[in-house]
């Protein structure tokens, strides 16, 4: 039985709402659009390496290890993708949803301002097809740029194995999943962080602010995409 719905965003791409908390894995406002504003333009953008490692809480739809896939790339960089899930989504959620048509479109319609891709190894329906169907618990290299980790693991207790640049922190919300955005959580995160790191989040409430600062991180609170006036992005 499917555990989501799917939902059609404002700039026209998908999202889906589970039906286990009744959020969205996106912003209605835009699915890719969010995307692309938090975890790729203020995150991996601003990493200090060409070479990152890169771990997401949350790997829900697999939007943001796709926009970044694409984006590594575009930018000849070379990326080592860890991403964890405790509630995969099952084929039929996941093959309908229409990222790779938008994608596909924007670089197409140079008129929307984004910055088009060139031409990728693969056509990016079959990126975001290998992200899903590649086994779960060990590395692949999905291509020379992009190297992908995806662990069934409950956040709350998975201590990592590596240590960090960039983290795309983007669980469900505090109010639906308390337990993921404990200080402690944040803490951990650190520990595991090279100097110069950053995570980026959607959220942008107090509680979460101060948990990432007792955590070690220096906190910047940024513009947010349309529908949402405040990001957080945090550095070691």
């Amino acid at each position: 039985m499917s555990q989501s719905e799917l939902v059609i965003t404002e700039d026209g791409s998908h999202s889906l709402r589970d039906v286990r908390t009744g959020e969205t894995y996106h912003s209605i406002h835009g699915a890719v659009q969010e995307s692309r504003h938090i975890f790729i333009d203020r995150g991996l953008l601003c990493a200090t390496t060409n070479t990152p490692e890169v771990f997401e809480v949350g790997f829900g739809t697999g939007l943001n290890a796709f926009l970044t896939w694409i984006e590594a790339e575009r930018r000849g960089m070379h990326l080592s993708y860890t991403t964890v899930e405790l509630y995969p989504l099952e084929a039929p959620e996941w093959e309908n949803l229409n990222f790779s048509t938008y994608v596909d479109s924007i670089t197409e319609n140079t008129s929307t301002g984004e910055i088009a891709h060139p031409e990728l190894p693969v056509l990016s329906s079959d990126l975001f097809r290998e992200l899903h169907t590649c086994a779960w618990g060990s590395f692949h290299q999905l291509s020379p740029q992009f190297s992908f980790r995806k662990l069934r693991v409950d956040f709350t207790n998975y201590i990592p194995d590596r240590q960090y640049d960039l983290i795309y922190f983007d669980a469900f919300s505090p109010e639906k999943q308390p337990e993921l955005w404990l200080p402690e959580r944040f803490a951990t995160l650190a520990h595991y962080c090279n100097p110069g790191a950053i995570l980026t989040t959607y959220c942008s409430r107090g509680s979460v602010k101060q948990a990432l600062r007792d955590a070690g991180f220096t906190v910047e609170r940024l513009k947010g995409p349309p529908g949402k006036r405040h990001i957080l992005r945090g550095r070691i």
